[in-house]
């Protein structure tokens, strides 16, 4: 039969989506299979192919899904009962279906596969067997659906009535179940009537509440979006030179209209990464059951969204991550009752937004990494010698898991063993500016953590000018700006130094590594921004970035602004170039290249096999000789306090006199956001009166991201450091945790959670 091509695409779409929540659907059933709820569920999504596939002509699809129905038929009347071949003959039903959609898909039609052996097995299984009793409440489920269910819970008839209604429809009574029950005097009309206006709007909401929209359209939509901002930009910049009052109103009216259709646009393009993590129950139960192991999946986070660029390609790096934890990490279920855990192993996948970012978490509780086996593998392969195999730390050998063809797999199996796989991870995740670590410990598990952009149509960069060239360096990528004067050699707390001929950053008692940019650019001429050993010191401006799992700084001549780019792919002639990532063109009309941040760090030797980046040793004589966790020292009158660096989002210099009161909280207008504000000067001292500095001053704000958003007034920020010192019990107070020993002073640990605004009695400044 022909039918419209735009038929038979809707078709595949559904079918793509109905097979989807199919193979979701059994794998529940696998676990609960006395739920009627999701065998109706599934047997449903089944009579749905079948009857859509025969109406478009599909008929070795439509016999597939017949003998589907007819297994589904039985076990829903609990006729048959459910078993282990049952699920996995369900499960192959679910894998045919989706492989005649996308042979459909690509020829037109359903191809050679008849899957005749598929269609025997299901006959096969469907032998009588004892009739299995279902409960009253979920025989009223199993027959009446929705409607019955709706009159059952409101207490109007019980489970004997729906099943006298349903056995009536069975004999041929073609009147709809309501009419039967209204004929025996169980309900009246009109409660047939509310049960089914209540049946059609749980049933149509979602579906009038939403338009499929082909993805073409939508990434039409985000290029025109694109050149909308780029001509928002030139706008700006060329109303700054026009000095009228009326014109700079409509350009900055122009300027938030542009921003909100912006998010907007790039918010259809959105997705959960449970769209991406809905196969992996799926491949992790395969997986197992091949390897002869027991996982379970749980998700944490599903409903985070990223752009489905980003979610394209990592899609592949998760897969292969996912199955490498079955397959190498959770043990064999013996195995694990041996060592003291559950036979089911557990791998836990989690998302959440941070910072700008996505963060994706995957981990196991199986046997962990061999440490020592990665050591010995990379002696015997020459990427280590034995000298510096046995000094490595555990984190530098794990970093080796990700080098082409490195493996240490017993034996080859048709899963893995071949070395091919977490080298295209990172590859994979680098590429679209994101970052990868990775963390084990023996007999506990082992945990991959992946950092993703949330876009790359649109996003914030730092406009950097070198050789009279403006560059682009991500956001996403940037830590810190720090300025370097000539002559700065031998003094600062920023200086740079020489260690075996390469230059480096002494910050905050640490080396960070240094790349210059007129060094990677060629420009010879470019005096003043070169390091020489024996040579003055730079000038310029040292941006910190971080590639990977490392940080490293990038001295550029000069910092510009920063504003939001549109990124556009290089052309034929610049794309060998490793040095950039894409272009972008400014409000000037001018093109702008984009850095590669991770491309820089591989051309300087900061990442890499064998790389060192930013080094963890703390330079001999620095006041913070610890190692810990790190921490933001701030001073409060003559008092020292600390905060975890984790909790922090921002250090903000904010004016004084944009603070206000609203419902008895001081407050401050953030980042279009209120902004709580707690003076922890008088929260800790409460003989303190609160009055104001004046208007005209800057507040030191630290800027919190956890484990509430608020702004902590500080008299001054001091410094970073990195501790583990012993906290003393005996400090601890209201407001602090206990006291410690930081760069020789007694430093107070904030408890933040005690100093939250709802928590806390604040006092207004007296007038006047």
């Amino acid at each position: 039969m022909d039918e419209s091509p735009d038929l038979v695409e809707e078709f595949l779409v559904e079918g793509y989506e109905i097979v989807d929540a199919l193979d979701a659907d059994l794998l529940a059933l696998e676990r609960d299979p006395s739920d009627p709820v999701l065998l109706a569920s599934v047997f449903r999504r089944v009579h749905s192919i079948k009857g859509a596939c025969g109406f478009l002509g599909f008929l070795q699809l439509e016999r597939v899904t017949h003998a589907g129905e007819n297994l589904l038929s039985l076990l829903r009347d609990r006729t048959l009962p459910w078993s282990p071949p049952i699920a996995g003959a369900l499960l192959a039903l679910a894998d045919a279906i989706r492989l005649l959609l996308a042979t459909i898909e690509e020829t037109g039609a359903e191809g050679a596969p008849r899957h005749d052996h598929l269609i025997a097995t299901l006959s096969e299984l469907q032998a009588p067997a004892e009739q299995v009793a279902l409960p009253a409440h979920a025989q009223a489920t199993a027959e009446g659906g929705l409607f019955g269910q709706m009159l059952v819970q409101r207490g109007l008839i019980d489970a004997d009535d729906i099943k006298f209604a349903a056995h009536e429809q069975q004999l041929g009574d073609p009147r709809h179940l309501g009419e039967i029950l209204v004929d025996r005097g169980r309900v009246s009309s009109e409660d047939v009537l509310t049960a089914l206006h209540e049946q059609e709007a749980h049933r149509s909401g979602l579906a009038d509440a939403t338009v499929r929209i082909g993805v073409e359209v939508l990434d039409g939509l985000v290029t025109l979006v694109s050149e909308l901002v780029l001509a928002r930009n030139q706008v700006l910049q060329n109303a700054e030179a026009v000095a009228d009052a009326r014109l700079t109103r409509t350009v900055g009216r122009l300027d938030v209209i542009t921003s909100e259709l912006q998010e907007a646009v790039l918010g259809t393009r959105m997705q959960p990464v449970g769209t991406v993590w809905s196969r992996f129950p799926r491949i992790v139960r395969d997986v197992a059951n091949a390897r002869g192991k027991q996982a379970l999946v749980e998700m944490v986070g599903a409903e985070t969204e990223v752009d489905r660029t980003i979610l394209e390609a990592i899609r592949d790096p998760l897969t292969h991550v996912v199955r490498n934890a079955v397959d190498h990490g959770i043990e064999r279920p013996e195995e694990r009752l041996a060592a003291g855990k559950p036979p089911e192993g557990r791998l836990l996948l989690r998302a959440w937004h941070e910072g700008g970012q996505v963060h994706l978490e995957i981990s196991d509780d199986g046997a962990g990494i061999d440490v020592d086996a990665v050591r010995r593998t990379a002696v015997s392969r020459g990427l280590l010698d034995a000298q510096e195999a046995a000094s490595a730390g555990e984190r530098e050998l794990l970093q080796l898991v990700f080098i082409p063809g490195f493996s240490t797999a017993a034996q080859v199996t048709n899963l893995s063993g071949r070395g091919v796989g977490m080298d295209v991870v990172r590859t994979n995740v680098e590429r679209i500016g994101g970052a990868i670590d990775l963390s084990s410990e023996r007999g506990l598990g082992t945990t991959l953590k992946v950092r993703v952009p949330l876009t790359l149509a649109i996003i914030p960069g730092l406009v950097v000018a070198q050789a009279r060239e403006r560059f682009v360096l991500p956001q996403a990528s940037l830590n810190e700006l720090i300025r370097l004067d000539p002559g700065a050699g031998g003094g600062g707390s920023a200086a740079v130094e020489h260690v075996a001929g390469a230059p480096v950053l002494r910050l905050r008692g640490r080396l960070l590594p240094l790349a210059f940019l007129a060094d990677l650019l060629g420009d010879a001429g470019a005096a003043g921004v070169h390091a020489r050993p024996g040579g003055t010191g730079p000038a310029g401006t040292v941006a910190v970035l971080t590639a990977g799992d490392r940080r490293f700084g990038l001295v550029v001549g000069e910092v510009r602004d920063v504003e939001e780019i549109v990124v556009k792919p290089l052309g034929a002639g610049l794309s060998d170039v490793r040095l950039f990532s894409g272009a972008t063109i400014m409000g000037d009309g001018q093109v702008a290249l984009i850095l590669d941040v991770v491309a820089l760090a591989q051309r300087t030797g900061v990442i890499g096999a064998g790389a060192a980046g930013e080094s963890d040793e703390v330079v001999p004589g620095t006041p913070d000789d610890e190692t810990g966790d790190e921490l933001l020292l701030l001073g409060s009158g003559d008092r020292r306090l600390a905060v975890p660096l984790a909790s922090v989002a921002r250090l903000e210099e904010l004016p004084a006199a944009a603070c206000e009161w609203a419902g008895g909280q001081e407050v401050i207008r953030y980042r279009d956001e209120i902004l709580p504000l707690v003076r922890v000067r008088e929260l800790l001292d409460p003989t303190l009166r609160p009055d104001r500095p004046p208007a005209s001053d800057l507040l030191q704000v630290v800027v919190l991201t956890a484990p509430w958003r608020a702004g902590l007034v500080m008299d001054a920020i001091i410094d970073v450091v990195r501790a583990q010192a012993t906290l003393h019990p005996e400090g601890r107070r209201p407001g602090v945790l206990g006291s410690m020993v930081l760069q020789g002073r007694v430093t107070d640990l904030l408890d933040l959670d005690a100093l939250r605004p709802d928590r806390v009695a604040l006092v207004a400044p007296r007038a006047g």
